[in-house]
């Protein structure tokens, strides 16, 4: 009943929304096959794989349908958590709905809330860039408002996951997030404050492309950071061992 994790799928299976990642350089070439073939050979059903975020390249539920099952079929528990490029992404209600509807069985939500497995306590939320001026979102966004909703969000989730660390008090709780609270020497302090608060060990992230030379643990401040992109781990999900 291992842990994994992946992020950055980057899903694109449905061939009248083809948009695959393969332009991005030769890592990308074939991602889907090798994302299948090395996550079967590692993960077994009784085993969890969180993903943060960048799931499924999918506007809508309905595009987005082809991607999920995809997933669905792979072995193990899934735990979504959303990413910047997850327009697909509606409502939990919605979503759950969607899911019951196509018999999507092994897939659960991230969002105000926190899971338990064997070992860990997850919890997360999508977070934003570090700080406005790497704000490269085309929209034209109130950064300081998105990043007060999300870091209202991981607080949300971080309760929950104290909840179920009174019960079960030798877990570690493991803080998910899709941007990098910290990356490239800039935080985002209000993500990195709570994250002390709560007395965070380790954060898995991902949102990084291209930069396979970085460091995958960089240490800021009392946290662990680890870069977990798919094309950044080569589409192999990182096993995850207790401290």
């Amino acid at each position: 009943m291992s842990l994994f994790v992946i992020g950055d799928l980057h899903l694109s299976t449905l061939e009248s929304t083809d948009k695959s990642m393969e332009v991005f350089g030769r890592r990308w070439c074939d991602y889907i096959s090798k994302i299948k073939k090395n996550w079967c050979a590692i993960v077994n059903d009784t085993d969890t794989v969180v993903i943060p975020g960048d799931i499924s390249w999918a506007l809508t539920l309905e595009e987005a349908a082809s991607d999920l099952k995809f997933i669905d079929m792979l072995p193990g528990r899934k735990i979504f958590l959303k990413g910047n490029h997850d327009f697909w992404w509606s409502t939990l209600t919605k979503i759950n709905n969607f899911f019951a509807s196509n018999e999507i069985k092994t897939i659960s939500l991230l969002q105000n809330n926190a899971f338990e497995t064997d070992e860990f306590i997850l919890c997360g939320s999508r977070g934003w860039y570090q700080d406005e001026a790497n704000d490269k979102s085309k929209n034209d966004n109130d950064y300081e408002k998105i990043v007060a909703r999300e870091a209202i969000r991981l607080q949300m989730s971080l309760n929950e996951a104290k909840k179920l660390k009174e019960a079960s008090p030798e877990k570690e709780i493991i803080v998910f997030m899709h941007f990098p609270p910290f990356w490239n020497g800039i935080e985002c302090n209000e993500f990195i404050k709570i994250l002390k608060e709560y007395d965070i060990k380790r954060c898995y992230f991902g949102h990084i492309h291209g930069n396979y030379t970085t460091p995958a643990h960089t240490l800021h401040d009392g946290i662990e950071f680890i870069l977990i992109s798919a094309d950044y781990i080569d589409f192999v999900p990182r096993l995850i061992l207790p401290e």
